[in-house]
């Protein structure tokens, strides 16, 4: 049986680092959003006398992946399989369009909708495979959901799908073709004190019931926060050009996603959109023209959304 899925990027609108466990991971809150930007997959699979994958990858950053077992797409159709007792002939195929190390969870949402794919074709539903999909990646369960935010508390563990009736920006992504490990932001983190957390998380809070009560952009944007942006900027020059470039223009909503290395501009027109593309797009970086993904949309993406710049 063939299904088809879409899996979108996903940008945090905020990122507070609360504290340190003792076993080194950090809690977190943060506020995930997806986009009309993701990528294509389509898995067709079988029951079979024996387990037999293929993953193929194609799309404009299909050269950047290996198409084999250390696949995050790859892994999850292995790891649904032995948790079911299903055996089965399974053909994946990845369209990738979201580049990787970016900040955006596009091995995380690949991987889920591996997950979303083989449970409509078996019969199994969603909640059944919520702790693989935590054991293959911390953002992998946040496309599990459909809602379009999530906040996420914990270790990104805790999640609770929000509302967003009203209009929503269009979306600039810069990424600046530069992969950002995550460990060594996270080396360089300082946590910051109680206080300063706790009025950071009131702000979240904020943030959320605006865009839940339906508030334009001009009433939230002042609440976009990313701790993790003072670990990266004055380390990874291209990534700091590249907000830098934004903030040259008449962005107003500018904030770098995650850990990494992708820094969007949020905007109220799709005329802003199209021009701030325009203007800070070059070779050396690639420049998405984007949105927020709807619950209702088709399970597809965005034919708007787009991408220029970069290397050759």
């Amino acid at each position: 049986m063939i299904n088809k899925q879409f899996c979108p990027a996903k940008i945090n609108l905020f990122l507070e680092v609360t504290g340190k466990r003792p076993n080194g991971y950090h809690e977190l809150a943060t506020l995930f959003a997806k986009l009309t930007l993701g990528d294509n997959l389509t898995v067709d699979a079988a029951p079979a006398p024996q387990t037999h994958i293929q993953l193929n990858i194609t799309g404009p950053l299909g050269d950047k992946l290996e198409a084999d077992e250390t696949n995050i797409a790859y892994k999850a159709a292995a790891r649904f399989f032995e948790l079911f007792g299903i055996t089965a002939h399974c053909q994946i195929n990845l369209e990738k369009n979201i580049p990787m190390g970016a900040g955006l969870g596009g091995g995380s949402s690949d991987g889920a909708g591996v997950l979303r794919a083989l449970c409509q074709i078996f019969n199994k539903p969603r909640q059944a495979v919520m702790e693989l999909a935590a054991k293959l990646g911390a953002d992998v369960p946040v496309f599990m959901y459909n809602e379009t935010f999530l906040k996420g508390e914990g270790i990104g563990e805790i999640l609770t799908p929000l509302p967003a009736p009203g209009p929503l920006p269009y979306v600039v992504l810069v990424y600046p073709c530069t992969a950002v490990p995550t460990k060594d932001v996270f080396k360089r983190l300082q946590l910051p004190d109680k206080k300063e957390v706790l009025t950071n998380c009131s702000n979240l809070d904020k943030l959320i019931s605006y865009i839940g009560c339906g508030k334009g952009l001009s009433t939230w944007k002042k609440f976009l926060f990313n701790r993790l942006e003072t670990c990266v900027f004055p380390y990874v020059i291209s990534v700091r050009n590249a907000r830098e470039d934004i903030c040259k223009t008449n962005a107003e909503a500018v904030l770098m996603s995650g850990s990494g290395s992708t820094v969007f501009a949020l905007v109220d027109t799709k005329e802003q959109a199209t021009d701030l593309v325009n203007n800070i797009r070059n070779k050396e970086r690639l420049v998405f023209f984007s949105a927020f993904r709807r619950e209702t949309d088709e399970n597809n993406g965005n034919t708007d959304t787009s991408y220029g710049g970069g290397p050759s």
